[in-house]
């Protein structure tokens, strides 16, 4: 079947069209840091967090667990970020997350993990009060860096959880009973004063609307 001139260019209007609708109603990245302070961000207990050289610093001092907050809730995104560990003790990115007023306790939520000791099973998911609810395959286990700057991708879409570490996927999981679908974001220091956590480069595509 031959088109005709008209009906080619017909076509061809619409799937330019179509492209860039989808362009538009795609979410940007936009940066969750500033490199500069912490606006936007919630201290939740008294661990120190400060900024240095354009990264969040975040330093263990009591026996407590310490948190950074975003101050908005988040549904489905995308989100990049660096990180470094510099002490032992682990540390994650929680999302869905509540806390109970005035306490470092979560009341909901989960954590991807951040370790730097291998096979702790860094890029998988952790909370609920489940304990694990999924972790990378024992392969993956040396992808993380101990000592070194990190990058870490992590997609939230809806009950689907993807993570990768270092450009490895290091998960794609559905999860088929997840307890909060909305909360806060927040880096996580150890307890027992043992966490030193750089993050830097943070951005995030939110994907709620």
């Amino acid at each position: 079947m031959r088109l005709s001139f008209t009906a080619i260019l017909a076509l061809l209007f619409s799937c330019q069209l179509f492209a860039q609708l989808s362009h538009a109603e795609t979410p940007q990245w936009e940066r969750l840091f500033n490199g500069k302070d912490l606006s936007g961000w919630e201290e939740i207990g008294d661990e120190n967090w400060t900024v240095e050289e354009g990264a969040i610093y975040g330093e263990g001092i009591t026996k407590e667990y310490g948190y950074l907050a975003t101050e908005k809730k988040y549904k489905s995104f995308h989100l990049s970020l660096r990180f470094k560990c510099e002490a032992s003790g682990n540390s994650g990115i929680y999302f869905h997350t509540t806390f109970e007023p005035g306490t470092v306790t979560v009341s909901e939520g989960r954590q991807v993990e951040i370790d730097r000791t291998i096979g702790h099973h860094t890029g998988g998911v952790y909370g609920d009060g489940k304990g694990w609810i999924v972790w990378p395959a024992p392969e993956l286990e040396t992808v993380i860096r101990p000592n070194d700057w990190n990058e870490m991708l992590i997609k939230v879409e809806g009950n689907r959880y993807i993570t990768y570490l270092n450009g490895v996927q290091m998960i794609d999981y559905t999860y088929p009973s997840p307890g909060a679908s909305e909360g806060v974001i927040a880096l996580q220091l150890h307890s027992g004063g043992q966490g030193r956590m750089r993050f830097k480069d943070i951005w995030i595509r939110d994907l709620s609307q």
